[in-house]
């Protein structure tokens, strides 16, 4: 799915492919996303075109192939590209994320355990922050599947609108996405689940492109982040800046993303 404007052609006549992991609405995504592509346009001289994928599965497979030039993918996928694709970590979110397990605020559950033998929304089962809330669910004795049923919607905000709408007891949703919801959405909501701090989305660049290419795209996501428009962005998502990722970081996510490696065969 490709969700760009036409832009006249600068410098060079192929665009950079931008894939943005899929977890939020397309029109959602190129919201927030097409002021930092223009940015990149301007300062790389090029023009670029934000894409993304109608689910988490197909994504990843187009991130395996070498679809995008310019990657921006959650940790445990981020782990993944590097592993199958040699993509390089350039920079991700300062801010951490967190898994939120979220009940309607007017609602009868106001704990975890409350939610024994109900249906939970998800954006998608390999989203980490789904991940993360199962993890803290499995330990409170409640197995996925077992004690609570997962139903996958998609996008945060698609889960989360089951939850609004009583079709799903809860919903799980990463931090950052719950931050960008309507505010008058986030008031019908509870937190009844919050993990501990997850490594934010992380930006990453195929090994087709050149070092010089790539530090270009390092320089325009930091310029972009001194800008007005930058500063909104950053602001509206919570996500406090750009700050570089190391190695050790993303194998921390290995375990995530073999679980997911693993689900997406499984659904094939």
């Amino acid at each position: 799915m490709l969700i760009a404007d036409a832009h006249p052609e600068t410098d060079t006549d192929t665009p950079l492919i931008f894939g943005v992991f899929p977890n939020m609405t397309a029109k959602q995504t190129l919201e927030i996303y097409q002021p930092l592509a223009k940015a990149m346009e301007k300062h790389l001289r090029r023009r670029v075109a934000v894409y993304s994928a109608r689910d988490f599965k197909t994504f990843v497979e187009r991130t395996r192939q070498g679809d995008y030039d310019i990657l921006l993918t959650a940790p445990h996928l981020a782990w993944l590209a590097r592993q199958d694709a040699g993509y390089r970590p350039l920079l991700k979110y300062a801010q951490p994320t967190r898994g939120l397990l979220v009940v309607k605020n007017s609602g009868p559950y106001r704990v975890a355990e409350d939610l024994r033998d109900q249906n939970i929304a998800t954006p998608d089962p390999i989203a980490v922050a789904a991940l993360a809330v199962q993890a803290d669910m499995a330990a409170l004795g409640l197995r996925r599947n077992i004690d609570y049923q997962i139903m996958d919607y998609g996008s945060h905000l698609n889960a989360v609108m089951q939850v609004i709408n009583g079709r799903t007891a809860a919903a799980m949703l990463g931090l950052h996405p719950y931050r960008l919801l309507p505010a008058d959405i986030r008031e019908q909501l509870r937190i009844v689940v919050e993990t501990a701090p997850l490594s934010s989305l992380m930006y990453l660049t195929h090994p087709r492109l050149r070092d010089q290419e790539a530090n270009a795209i390092r320089r325009a996501l930091l310029d972009f982040a001194t800008t007005p428009e930058g500063k909104v962005f950053l602001q509206h998502g919570g996500y406090g800046g750009f700050v570089s990722v190391d190695g050790n970081e993303l194998r921390a996510f290995r375990p995530y993303a073999l679980q997911a490696e693993k689900m997406m065969q499984v659904a094939h």
